[in-house]
């Protein structure tokens, strides 16, 4: 006995080894970037290592899911001859899945999906006998669909989906008396469902979505009471729904038959499905079981709304069952992409619970009913593709919930209605391919929860577009191209950061293309081909620096191309032909693709790439105005600078020359600036004014030149009894003040009857002077008294003292001083006439 417990203390010691060796080399065939496996070592035991369970000291659970683990799957968790639980979902894993598992005899769940398997699914797997959920889907697996699969009799959930298994779908599929969900979606699957599938006596959950299968659908399925969920949507199936489809449905949830070539009525049955339910898409699987990750990137954008899917060919509408009798509960009624005939039925205002309507891709004629308003819970419709006529209902701007309107491709016409500027909500408006007409209305270009697309293009619409475009601050797409519009683009496009797409090609737009574009650094595509356009291209169109395509044929655009557009990097498309471009092509970036660049139509083109065969640029010829303006202009201008340059050092210098000599002469004179000179000495220096000293005379002064106190001078008499004297005086006196010149003599002083400011005082000549006031200060100096004497009462004045003594009583008021310095200065003493005769004469030049 106690060598027989010793032995099975051995061997269990031993299996407990090959378990820690396994997990070991598990983890060593792993990378775990984010640390998760760390503590699989020796300090504590393996039974405790996360994500490992045990029982009995054996490994029974491997849970490494959401791991971040890449790599490969080891051979030794074949190893793991206990285990019952091996779940890898959502890592990186690659690799073959090993033949190794084949081994885990125990084995009831296995989950691999969410990673990057390749190859064939191994047959070994037949060996898990035990295996009741299978997800292999969401990895990179290739082959068929195994046949062996219904050696595992205890599968219960079997998801194969998103991998890349072709073939058909074996027949033995239909052994699997217990399975209850089978997917098989997102593959390249031929052929048709095998009838055996529609006999399984538990099928829940069926999908076989986007494959390429063929023929009818078999017609057990549509009375599979067990049956929850079934799609067969995006196949190439044919033939009529079974009239009573539908009605041993009881547990139905959700159906998906669209995209395919499904005729006939739709039955009236199916509104005995009274569960169907809301469903994100076609390939939604059940609480706790494996999601496919990349669902809805398969998913096209036509289909990712749908849930309720009667989406199949079916062709008479007005044959199916009444509206009235579909539940008002009812949230997602789809029919599109089948050729349904008919109108639509304005009962359809009655189906108050509807969020989804699409009808998209029928043969559908007749007008929009007015009822459509009605269903105010209404999100998204769709009945794009048809032959619909008649204009869009101004009762759809109640749908205050709507987010995607689609009414392309029909025939409808008359104006947009205002009332679109109710859909607050509304995401996405696509009228394009349909005859309407008119302006488009500023309501709705001011929907700011526009963000995804707003599609106008290939219509009859006129008219500028209005200003409020600018608020469309979210929309990535917008498409007016094929219609009227005229007047010029926009500049307030600019503030539409958010857009990706710009196509405002096959209109009648004028004017130039705005800088303000250049504002749409998100822009991918710009196309204005096939417009009135003029100027030239802006260059701050090579600030777009995520511009992909650029298309400007056919406008009448001038100038050149703007040489920055080679360094757009991702610039692939540039089309500016039938224009009248000329000048330089650049070389780089687009301009070297001979594809993506396309410039016919412009005959003065030159220069670029070689492969172009343009003509090479010939040297710019330079015209005289142009020599004048680049090389004479600039030499001229400095010959100016400097020629003033001198000039002012020159007048500084004679100005500094100036100031010394006068300094020399005022100092030779022995006087202020301007020294005062009495009549006497003027008279003493020119011999009593002789005609011996006399250069010149003229009709009002008379001039002659001399020696006074050693300095030459020159004195000019002017008649001030004559007249016109006085204006001559100060004219040229103004003349002297502004011109300077060397042979100019300049002024000493003056003893005239002009220009003193305060003469008997200051003796300054000034032309802040006038002539009163220089004839009060002589007649002060001939008699001696001042204007403000005590001999001048009761409003005597100096000029009224002597004007009354001249001429024949001079000698009573004259100053006997004037006498006395006309003696010292002659040596001689002149005859009382004598003097009296010089005194009259003086007097009498500056008395009225």
């Amino acid at each position: 006995m106690a060598l027989l417990l010793l032995l099975q203390l051995g061997a269990l010691a031993a299996a407990a080894g090959t378990d820690r060796d396994a997990l070991l080399a598990f983890k060593a065939a792993v990378s775990d970037p984010s640390g998760k496996l760390r503590s699989w070592n020796d300090t504590v035991h393996f039974c405790r290592w996360p994500g490992v369970s045990c029982t009995a000291g054996r490994v029974t659970s491997l849970d490494v899911s959401a791991h971040g683990l890449t790599g490969t799957l080891s051979l030794a968790v074949g190893d793991l001859e206990h285990l019952r639980v091996l779940n890898l979902t959502d890592n990186g894993v690659s690799g073959r899945i090993p033949a190794s598992l084949g081994r885990l005899r125990r084995l009831t769940y296995l989950s691999l999906c969410d990673n990057a398997f390749t190859g064939e699914i191994p047959t070994a797997l037949r060996n898990c006998s035990a295996l009741a959920v299978a997800f292999l889907n969401n990895n990179n697996l290739t082959g068929g669909v195994p046949e062996w699969l219904d050696a595992l009799q205890n599968l219960t959930v079997l998801g194969l989906g998103h991998n890349s298994l072709s073939g058909r779908i074996p027949p033995s599929l239909g052994n699997l008396t217990k399975i209850q969900k089978l997917q098989l979606d997102q593959n390249l699957l031929e052929g048709g469902i095998p009838d055996g599938l529609s006999r399984l006596p538990d099928l829940r959950f069926f999908n076989v979505y986007q494959n390429r299968l063929t023929g009818e659908i078999p017609p057990g399925f549509f009375n599979m009471s067990s049956l929850q969920r079934f799609s067969v949507a995006n196949n190439m199936f044919h033939g009529e729904l079974p009239a009573d489809a539908g009605a041993r449905w009881p547990d139905l949830q959700f159906l998906f038959l669209g995209g395919n070539n499904l005729s006939g009525p739709i039955p009236a049955s199916l509104a005995m499905a009274s569960n169907l339910k809301p469903s994100a898409s076609p390939t939604t699987a059940s609480p706790g079981a494996c999601h496919p990750r990349s669902a809805a990137s398969a998913w096209s954008r036509s289909n990712r709304r749908r849930r309720l899917g009667v989406l199949g060919g079916l062709n008479q509408l007005q044959r199916a069952a009444s509206m009235s009798r579909l539940s008002a509960q009812l949230q997602t009624l789809n029919l599109g992409g089948n050729s349904i005939s008919g109108v639509i039925p304005s009962s359809i205002g009655n189906l108050v619970g509807l969020q989804t309507l699409d009808a998209h891709s029928n043969l559908l004629d007749g007008e929009i009913p007015e009822g459509i308003g009605k269903l105010k819970n209404l999100q998204e419709l769709r009945l794009q593709q048809n032959r619909l006529t008649g204009p869009v209902p101004s009762s759809i701007g109640s749908l205050s919930q709507l987010l995607s309107l689609d009414l392309s491709r029909n025939l409808l016409n008359g104006t947009i209605p205002y009332s679109i500027g109710g859909l607050q909500q509304l995401t996405l408006i696509d009228l394009s391919g349909n005859k309407l007409t008119g302006h488009i209305p500023k309501e709705l270009v001011s929907l700011q929860s526009l963000s995804f697309a707003m599609d106008l293009s290939d219509n009859r619409l006129d008219g500028r577009l209005p200003h409020e475009v600018g608020q469309l601050v979210q929309l990535a797409i917008m498409a007016l191209s094929g219609n009227g519009f005229s007047g010029e683009v926009p500049a307030e496009l600019g503030s539409c950061q958010s857009l990706e797409f710009l196509d405002l090609d096959s209109n009648l737009f004028t004017g130039s293309i705005p800088s303000s574009l250049s504002r749409l650094k998100g822009i991918r595509r710009l196309n204005l081909t096939g417009n009135r356009l003029t100027g030239s291209i802006p260059p701050q169109l090579s600030q777009m620096l995520g511009l992909q395509e650029l298309y400007l044929s056919r406008n009448d655009l001038s100038g050149g191309i703007p040489a920055g557009l080679e360094n757009v990097s991702s610039l692939v498309e540039l089309d500016v032909s039938y224009n009248h471009l000329e000048g330089q092509v650049p070389t780089l970036g687009v301009f070297a693709n001979t594809t993506g660049f396309k410039m016919a139509g412009n005959g003065t083109l030159c220069g670029g790439a070689a492969r172009h065969r343009l003509p090479p640029c010939r040297p710019t010829k330079t015209k005289p105005g142009h020599l004048l303006l680049k090389i004479v202009l600039p030499i001229v201008g400095l010959a100016l600078c400097l020629a003033l340059l001198f000039a002012l050092l020159l007048l500084r210098c004679r100005r500094r020359r100036s100031k010394i000599a006068d300094t020399t002469a005022r100092s030779l004179l022995n006087g202020n600036n301007y020294p005062r000179v009495s009549y006497a000495e003027l008279a003493k220096a020119t011999e009593d004014f002789s005609n011996g000293n006399l250069i010149g005379a003229g009709e009002v002064w008379a001039k002659g030149s001399f020696e006074l106190q050693d300095v030459a001078v020159a004195v000019k008499v002017f008649h001030l009894q004559q007249v016109g004297a006085s204006k001559t005086f100060l004219s040229e006196c103004e003349a002297l003040r502004r011109v300077k010149h060397r042979n100019l003599a300049s002024i000493i002083t003056c003893r005239s009857s002009i220009d003193a400011k305060e003469y008997g005082t200051s003796g300054e000549v000034s032309t802040c002077g006038d002539v009163y006031s220089f004839g009060i200060t002589l007649l002060e100096i001939f008699v001696g008294k001042a204007p403000t004497d005590e001999a001048f009462k009761d409003g005597l004045t100096l000029p009224e003292f002597v004007s009354e003594a001249f001429p024949d009583k001079l000698e009573q008021i004259l100053d006997p001083a004037l006498l006395q310095d006309e003696e010292l200065l002659s040596g001689a003493v002149p005859s009382s006439e004598e003097s009296e005769l010089r005194v009259r004469r003086m007097i009498a030049w500056f008395l009225p």
